[in-house]
């Protein structure tokens, strides 16, 4: 059974910085082109960051370009988001996403950019 699980959220200060990760399972990781989303309260899923199945190409929205950079390690089956210099407006549930044959979700990870 296909799985996504993330982790790494939490609270942090404005300027700060914190590292999503997803571990999958249960599909060929390798096979997936992988995408972090974020839904803050009140406002519709947006797509923060994409990435290809072998890592080789990375795209970012605009709001996050120069401070997030996405990864991945598909000997671990895991995907990376890390996040510098945080600001308030990042608050958000992420949820990272594999697009394949399949789509599969994971449960999402609150961040919480707040002094």
């Amino acid at each position: 059974q296909a799985q996504l699980v993330e982790s790494g959220g939490g609270l942090v200060q404005p300027g700060g910085s914190l590292r999503l990760s997803c571990a999958a399972s249960g599909f060929t990781f390798s096979n997936y082109v992988m995408r972090w989303h974020r839904q803050a309260p009140g406002k519709e899923r947006e797509l923060v960051a994409h990435i290809s199945s072998t890592g080789r190409t990375t795209n970012y929205a605009d709001s996050v370009k120069g401070r997030f950079t996405i990864s991945r390690d598909n000997a671990k089956n895991t995907v990376y988001l890390q996040m510098n210099s945080l600001k308030p407006e990042d608050t958000a549930v992420y949820y990272c996403n594999a697009i394949g044959t399949y789509s599969y979700w994971g449960q999402g990870t609150q961040v919480t950019v707040s002094s």
